[in-house]
């Protein structure tokens, strides 16, 4: 199998440094990294050093490049990028694929591979949702410092069964990876408790412990859940009826001084995923006849554009 890793920061130098660990420089398999800039560099220097909370590992793929046509058609691409970088990365991508080639995107959101398929002309676009927090520490150094790293994905029609060999294949790697034939479920999941909390925290500058001491915060972060519930409701997603509660439990689990990745490109003035978490949620109202007056609050309040 050829799989190629398209994206190299915190999720996907994690699991593309697991493939590679496992993979790469054996005969029935090759792994490459799509990457770019001096982190590019330093991966062709050095190799890929991954720092987890289980071990360091030093990592070297059979291919490291930002060119895809040097890659060639590949079975998997894992596909890592920024949700803001999706569309122009995306349209790279074709070199990469044939008919039945598997893309695996592992970004936020829950429209990502809605937004797949409208661009790629080939090529089988599957669903995926992470649990974990990882960065670039440095040109070539990735570190993951929580998270249960599970990643669980699957096709949107649940016919999930032909993708049980490449659920083998990831767990072979050592990913904690979970086949749905529902995916759209635990998508939604996460995206209940994830999007308010990066809303919240930017807005308000403050911590996952503090926003949720704080009684204002804390009531706004259940408000914009009870917004998504009904968005979920709306499109025929079955959410368990505690999602809600078991989003709050989730935060809870966080460190109190954890800052949503969203709130720390927002503090430093760096382009932010804001469309695909509040932006999402108020095109998504509008295009449904569900209200989200909440999100359009603070999409106004983080963007300076009327919802």
């Amino acid at each position: 199998m050829k799989i190629a890793v398209v994206g190299l920061g915190g999720m996907g130098g994690y699991f593309g440094g697991k493939l590679a660990l496992k993979y790469a420089g054996s005969p029935e398999h090759r792994v490459v990294f799509i990457a770019r800039g001096e982190h590019l560099a330093a991966i062709r220097r050095e190799g890929l050093l991954l720092k987890t909370v289980e071990g360091d590992y030093k990592v070297v793929a059979d291919l490291a490049t930002d060119n895809p046509v040097e890659a060639g058609v590949c079975d998997l691409v894992l596909f890592c990028v920024k949700e803001y970088d999706l569309e122009a990365a995306a349209a790279g991508l074709v070199p990469l694929l044939r008919e039945k080639t598997a893309v695996l995107p592992v970004l936020n959101g829950v429209d990502i591979a809605e937004r797949l398929r409208s661009i790629l002309p080939r090529g089988v676009v599957l669903s995926g949702c992470v649990y974990i927090s990882t960065f670039i520490e440095a040109s070539g150094v990735v570190r993951q410092v929580g998270g249960t790293c599970q990643l669980i994905f699957g096709p949107d029609d649940g016919q999930a069964e032909t993708y049980r060999p490449l659920e083998a294949f990831l767990k072979a790697a050592g990913i904690k990876a979970e086949l749905s034939s529902e995916v759209a479920v635990p998508l939604w999941a996460k995206y209940l408790f994830m999007s308010p909390m990066a809303g919240v925290t930017s807005l308000m500058a403050k911590s996952f412990g503090e926003v949720m001491e704080d009684e204002k915060g804390r009531g706004m972060v259940r408000g914009l859940m009870a917004e998504i519930a009904a968005l979920a409701n709306a499109k025929g997603i079955p959410l368990p009826a505690d999602s809600a509660e078991s989003g709050l439990a989730r935060i809870a689990r966080f460190p109190y001084e954890t800052k949503s990745s969203l709130q720390l490109d927002y503090e430093k003035g760096r382009r932010t995923e804001v469309e695909l978490f509040i932006g999402y949620a108020v095109r998504a109202g509008q295009t449904l006849g569900v209200p989200t007056p909440l999100h359009e609050e603070l999409y106004a309040a983080l963007t300076g554009k009327p919802s």
